[in-house]
């Protein structure tokens, strides 16, 4: 059995009847993990386990995981800084800047895969324009020359630790102000205006990117459609104008900034249509029986579906991580980089800056 475009959540700490039932539909190919699936380290361990065990071959396990607001699994994991910092890191110096981002990289990839998921939605190459509900601090930095340093620096960790990079938002989430998750954002600028947004992605692609996930943001000036469900940017952008290769994730096809554009099958239709070769439904389990009906054994192009395929971990982890030098070196690096600074008093009695 091959591994369909879906991508689908369950609802607890283990699988359910139900849960099993989904997750043998041909349709589906890969499963997400949320914060509510996450107990401990053996229990998630125990459920990747069982997801794998439903299919040959084995569904591939994704999560939301890029580290400060965004980290799903805490108890047990390092707390991971967000981007942003390294970012600041690397204005002060640009070396230790890199290497601290291919540290955290290979660090998060690696708690990861010792646990059995697969990759993690990450790096976040949206720019930092100071106006964005939602990304804020998930940036690296509002310059895209040290945004796409940093973020390939990223990537070359997760790589290290055997895990597939995934970019997001394509071509950029930054510069509005609304959250996807409730609204549609709209940003009015020109093709020729985003040129900074897209420039992290120029140089991630050239460096062997593995996955993007689209934004749910409209850009008028260049199509009607969101950029997730557009074929203009999907195909023609992404994969004509930039070259990429990889897989193209649609972000959740639940969330309200694509609600506006038809049923869950009528958005999943068009993010197909428009070149992704992942469709996340996420939160809604009947939305996805109701695509499990309507498509029934599609299991997509032979190409989507090598692509897919290529966002497996490679390589082998640790048994025991924990005991691991690297590790234990790079959990103290990362412990350090995250402690608050010092506290200096000058001569007036007052706090340094």
């Amino acid at each position: 059995m091959s591994l369909g475009p879906l991508m689908v959540d369950i609802a607890g700490t283990e699988l359910t009847p139900d849960d099993l039932e989904v997750l043998s539909h041909p349709i589906v190919g890969s499963v997400i993990l949320f914060s509510r699936n996450y107990r401990s380290v053996a229990q998630v361990t125990a459920l990747t386990d069982a997801i794998r065990a439903v299919r040959n071959p084995p569904l591939l396990i994704a999560v939301d995981h890029e580290g400060g607001r965004v980290q799903r699994f805490r108890e047990g994991f390092t707390r991971l800084p967000p981007v942003r910092v390294l970012g600041r890191r690397y204005d002060a110096d640009r070396r230790e800047g890199l290497a601290l981002a291919q540290a955290v990289g290979w660090l998060m990839a690696s708690e990861l895969r010792a646990v059995g998921v697969d990759f993690s939605f990450a790096p976040c190459v949206d720019l930092d324009y100071g106006v964005s509900e939602i990304i804020g601090d998930r940036a690296f930095h509002g310059d895209p020359d040290s945004a796409a340093a940093l973020a390939v620096a990223y990537m070359a960790g997760m790589r290290e630790a055997g895990m597939a990079a995934v970019a997001k938002h394509f071509p950029g989430h930054g510069a509005v102000i609304a959250d996807s998750h409730v609204a549609l954002p709209v940003d009015r600028r020109n093709f020729a205006d985003l040129e900074a947004d897209i420039r992290p992605y120029r140089l991630l692609i050239a460096n062997n990117l593995a996955g993007v996930m689209g934004a749910h943001v409209v850009f008028p000036s260049v199509d009607a459609l969101p950029a997730s469900l557009s074929a203009h940017w999907m195909t023609g952008v992404l994969r004509g104008e930039l070259n990429f290769h990889g897989c193209i994730f649609a972000d959740d096809l639940t969330m309200a900034g694509a609600a506006a554009f038809g049923s869950v099958i009528e958005r999943a239709e068009l993010a197909f249509a428009a070149g992704c070769d992942v469709l996340p439904i996420c939160n809604d389990r009947q939305a996805v029986k109701s695509m499990l009906k309507h498509f029934g054994s599609y299991p997509g192009s032979p190409a989507s579906q090598a692509r897919v395929v290529r966002m497996r971990a490679r390589g082998e982890v640790p048994v025991n991580l924990g005991a691991d030098r690297q590790w234990q070196q790079t959990v103290t690096l990362i412990a350090n980089l995250s402690a608050p600074p010092p506290l200096v008093l000058t001569e007036g009695g007052h706090d340094g800056v």
